[in-house]
């Protein structure tokens, strides 16, 4: 496959620049979109809006759900579903959220929400993506912001964030900065109450939970044209600590406190290059990619018998290079292929300490090398303006070695092919189907030991000896548009799982502790409704509701009972991975409507309640967060001035239980429950945007 994607490259005839992504020809007209399955949006369709940024507009698309992507090593899958330019970002800490948020409205041509795929534009494995594409104007923009932020228990935070973006000719420079802190609304104040497995009162007490971060990021990105081709270079680097208080004031059977502390310091940097070229039907990207990460993590619990200590220092870095050739062959036919390699290191080191005395632990000092390499090929063909299909085979093959606890050396490789179809009946009406082998990156937390120690005694270890969870997909999805920019959406996926990552006892003599490990086989059924709709036929103008649900069942066998049950919360599967892709349900309101006689906007976001639960060796953690409520509004004094008042999270009520037995729990009785409810009573933010240019 480098043999021929090489033969290729060396036979393009690089004379022909890269033209400008956002040249306003490159538009097609309405009806060659709709054939193509491009939808396009110029900056006109959002102006009652008012929108100050493209992360703005993307958030009000038509039937689309902005997805920021996920913190996996490699650059395949790691993007979200927005593209820049055609091409994702070179970026990984830099987050898209925060790259749109730099894009201001003036530079954006238009934005193109692509379904089932076009010419020149690489899916990332999506059947739906949206491209933002800038314009080309030469001038200086940009724009500063304060944010302050009352909090209702009388803390304070506020921020400064500034950015610049300056072109000439075919020359870009944007430089960003955030300073900032802000609050964490999953921790608050609340009441404990434990009880027997009999319901007798073992504990009851009160709760004062605070926790809040802090970030400084520095990110610039330059421009150029360069040897016939386009350059693009950006840098960043992204500071920021965490930490909490946790007082436990027992008032029953007796007085006493119980206190917790934890401090997280993160450093983070990171460099990406892009070039590319276009010589006719041709275009050849080459991409590197490097950062640098290292976290420090310190946990202390104290109470009148127990003093426990955890101390965790991690160095993580990775290198990316990546060659991808692409082909127009004829209208009809795009061809693809390209190779991809990784070097990822991590170096960890752990302590645990219970009442001065040292705690071994799984897997708490190693070094871990993982060298990756993936090739790949892409052919998407459309049959007709109504018919598309995309076929895609993928080859992964990396070598894993550990050294220091854990010492191991073990080879791994992976097909992962891709069928997609989508069928355009009418201009209202698309279907789009997928069949794909997923398989999941191996999380280097997962190798080592972290800061998760409960009261039990168990500990969560690391595992390096773990293979990536792979999943056969199948999924269908049916999209309606009616009337101006309505879209309603139905989506049905079927995965059937292999080697599932969960939570498994590992014993180490006297200590047993809670560890990744692969599990055996399992699967995920998912049903997912999605509807954005303007609301001008009821009454309300320039209003748009947006609402999402999401419906799931997971099965796995426990590795303790040896009895099916629901994957934990721990590890998640397709792109991308995140813990939410493992809820039974999950829905969200979104209201917005424009006042244009005000020159304001309001509106509110509406996340429903949902359940994460872990399941270990003697013990079933479940967390509950209720209904969580943001209402906002936004006036525009000037076109160039801005304020926003958001009221966050009112009444955020967060619960966790524990169910521990005094054994494992398909042999040792129920000892006790564990209730824990807070309150985080939500907190007003003042946004003033200022812009230039």
């Amino acid at each position: 496959m480098l043999a021929s994607v090489l033969a290729a490259v060396s036979a393009l005839s690089l004379t022909e620049p890269l033209p400008p992504a956002s040249d306003p020809g490159a538009t097609p007209p309405p009806a060659a979109a709709a054939e193509r399955g491009v939808i396009s949006y110029p900056p006109s369709f959002f102006a009652d809006v008012g929108p100050s940024t493209a992360l703005e507009m993307v958030q009000r698309l038509p039937g689309f759900s902005f997805d920021r992507g996920a913190a996996v090593r490699g650059l395949s899958g790691s993007g979200g579903n927005v593209l820049i330019d055609g091409e994702p970002p070179v970026s990984k800490n830099d987050s898209l959220e925060e790259i749109l948020r730099r894009i201001p409205v003036s530079s954006v041509l238009r934005i193109d929400v692509i379904r089932g795929g076009a010419p020149g534009i690489d899916m990332q494995g999506r059947t739906v993506i949206a491209n933002v594409v800038r314009k080309s104007s030469a001038g200086l923009k940009g724009a500063f912001v304060w944010t302050m932020w009352p909090i209702s228990d009388g803390r304070f935070f506020y921020g400064p964030r500034g950015e610049v973006q300056w072109r000439e000719g075919q020359r870009l420079v944007e430089l960003s900065f955030v300073i900032g802190k802000g609050p964490q609304d999953m921790a608050g104040d609340g009441n404990r109450v434990r009880v027997d497995a009999n319901g007798n009162l073992l504990i009851r007490s009160k709760i004062d939970n605070d926790a809040q971060g802090s970030r400084r990021w520095l990110v610039g990105a330059y421009e150029t044209p360069l040897a016939g081709g386009r350059l693009r270079l950006n840098g960043a680097y992204i500071g920021g600590d965490a930490d909490g208080e946790y007082y436990d004031d027992i008032v029953f059977p007796s007085v006493s406190r119980e206190f917790q502390y934890f401090s997280e310091d993160r450093s983070q940097s990171e460099l990406g290059l892009r070039w590319n070229r276009r010589a006719g039907p041709n275009q050849l990207d080459l991409v590197a990619f490097q950062q640098w990460n290292r976290t420090d993590n310190y946990a202390r619990f104290d109470s009148p018998t127990l003093t426990r200590l955890f101390q965790n220092e991690k160095d993580v870095s990775e290198t990316v290079g990546r060659i991808h050739f692409r082909r127009t062959a004829s209208p009809a036919l795009n061809l693809e292929a390209g190779i991809e390699g990784a070097l990822n290191t991590l170096d960890s080191t752990t302590s645990l300490r219970i009442n001065s005395g040292l705690v071994p632990l799984p897997a708490a000092n190693v070094t871990v090398e993982e060298q990756r390499g993936e090739v790949f090929a892409v052919a998407a063909v459309r049959a007709s303006p109504q018919l598309a299909f995309e076929f895609a085979l993928r080859q992964e093959a990396s070598t894993v070695t550990s050294s220091g606890d854990v010492v191991l050396e073990k080879s791994l490789s992976f097909t992962k092919p891709r069928a997609t179809v989508t069928w355009s009946p009418f201009e209202s009406l698309q279907v789009r189907g997928r069949i794909e082998r997923e398989v999941t990156q191996l999380n280097f937390d997962d190798f080592v030991a972290n800061n998760s120690v409960t009261q039990t005694g168990a500990v969560a270890a690391g595992n390096p000896d773990l293979s990536p969870m792979q999943a056969w997909v199948g999924e269908l999805a049916l999209e309606r548009r009616f009337l101006k920019s309505g879209v309603f959406t139905v989506t049905l996926r079927r995965s059937e799982l292999k080697d599932v990552i969960d939570r498994a006892p590992v014993f180490l003599g006297s200590v047993v502790a809670d560890a990744p490990a692969n599990i055996g086989d399992g699967w995920r059924n998912e049903v997912q409704f999605s509807l954005s709709a303007p609301l001008d036929g009821i009454g309300l103008r320039q209003a748009t509701l947006k609402a999402q649900l999401s419906l799931r069942e997971t099965e796995v066998t426990d590795p303790t009972t040896g009895r099916p049950r629901p994957i934990s919360a721990v590890q998640a599967f397709g792109p991308p991975p995140q813990i939410s892709a493992v809820r039974e349900s999950e829905w969200e309101l979104r209201y917005a409507q424009d006042l244009p006689r005000l020159r304001s906007t309001w509106g509110f976001d509406i996340f429903g309640p949902y359940i994460d639960r872990f399941y270990r060796l003697n013990e079933i953690e479940t967390l509950k967060s209720e209904i969580v409520i943001l209402v906002f509004g936004e006036w525009k004094w000037r076109p160039d001035l801005s304020l926003r008042v958001e009221l966050q999270s009112l009444r955020r009520d967060t619960a966790r239980v524990r169910d521990v037995w005094s054994g494992p729990r398909n042999t040792a009785p129920l000892l006790y429950r564990d209730f824990r409810d807070l309150q985080y009573d939500g907190a007003v933010q003042f946004r003033l945007r200022k812009t230039f240019g």
